[in-house]
């Protein structure tokens, strides 16, 4: 009868020890700071070839980066967590060109406005809060801020709120809705829950899912029904509508999908007899997914 020798159990390679855990974590932040260090001095080259005055921040580009990068992840670190990351980012890198502040409209007595801007253009980019849409919005044309950010239009409340018609008469600067607060949802508990526009003297950027705004002074009697069926006709069916009947005036928003230039056609055939149109700008259309 043959006997075989005893088969040698695999040697299982020892765990790693918590100071081994920890050096490779050392190793992975000192990785992670070398690719800041470089993708500073990347656009600081960017900072370099743009042109003198230019505004710094480009809203669309930002939301289509994060857009790409939420798409690639994967993992158990949260979704949420990535585009905070990269908001504390783009503002650092931002500043780097130009100067960058904001001001901010404040109305929510919980100073949501406020939050809502600092997470969006970071915890240490310089900020000013006034009581009304129009004291942020003159910061803006005279270039004290670089960008404003005011309460999302509504059809009710006081005049002053109606800022967004405010935007139908300004030459120089020209000022434009730029971009959509907040850019992230659903919205965890704690965050600012508020609505939000940000307007600057500069025409939007696309980002490849975009609305635009178009305000529009109005006949008094005219119905939401005759301008949705307008816009619908001209190829720029509406995403919403908001009437605003003040007693001096009657404006209209129009919000349509895809950002638009003022010599669009469907622009004018829309507005045909109705009123005389102002494209007051765009955004990046927010993401919605898994916190």
């Amino acid at each position: 009868m043959s006997s075989s020798a005893p088969v040698a159990e695999p040697e299982s390679s020892p765990l790693p020890s918590l100071a081994e855990l920890r050096a490779e974590l050392d190793g992975l932040d000192d990785a992670l700071h070398d690719l800041l260090m470089r993708r500073a001095a990347v656009v600081e080259r960017v900072a370099g070839l743009a042109a003198r005055g230019k505004v710094p921040f480009r809203p669309g580009r930002e939301a289509a980066i994060l857009r790409r990068l939420l798409a690639r992840h994967s993992g158990r670190l949260p979704r949420r967590a990535l585009v905070r990351l990269w908001r504390e980012l783009f503002a650092a890198t931002t500043s780097l060109q130009n100067h960058l502040s904001i001001t901010v409209s404040e109305s929510d007595p919980a100073f949501g406005y406020t939050a809502a801007a600092r997470e969006h253009f970071g915890a240490l980019t310089p900020l000013r809060v006034h009581r009304s849409p129009a004291q942020a919005i003159a910061e803006v044309s005279t270039g004290a801020a670089t960008a404003a950010v005011l309460p999302l239009p509504a059809e009710e409340g006081p005049p002053q709120a109606a800022w967004w018609t405010t935007l139908l008469h300004q030459d120089e600067p020209r000022l434009h809705v730029v971009a959509r607060l907040p850019f992230w949802a659903p919205r965890p508990e704690g965050a600012p829950q508020v609505q939000a526009l940000v307007v600057a003297a500069a025409a939007p950027d696309p980002s490849g899912t975009d609305r635009a705004l178009i305000g529009l002074e109005l006949l008094p009697d005219l119905s939401r029904a005759r301008l949705a069926a307008a816009f619908s006709s001209a190829g720029l069916p509406p995403i919403g509508i908001l009437l605003r009947r003040d007693p001096q005036a009657t404006h209209g928003l129009i919000t349509v999908e895809g950002l638009l230039t003022e010599d669009d056609q469907r622009l004018a055939a829309a507005v045909e007899g109705l009123g005389r149109p102002t494209l007051l700008g765009g955004y990046a259309v927010p993401l919605e997914g898994e916190t």
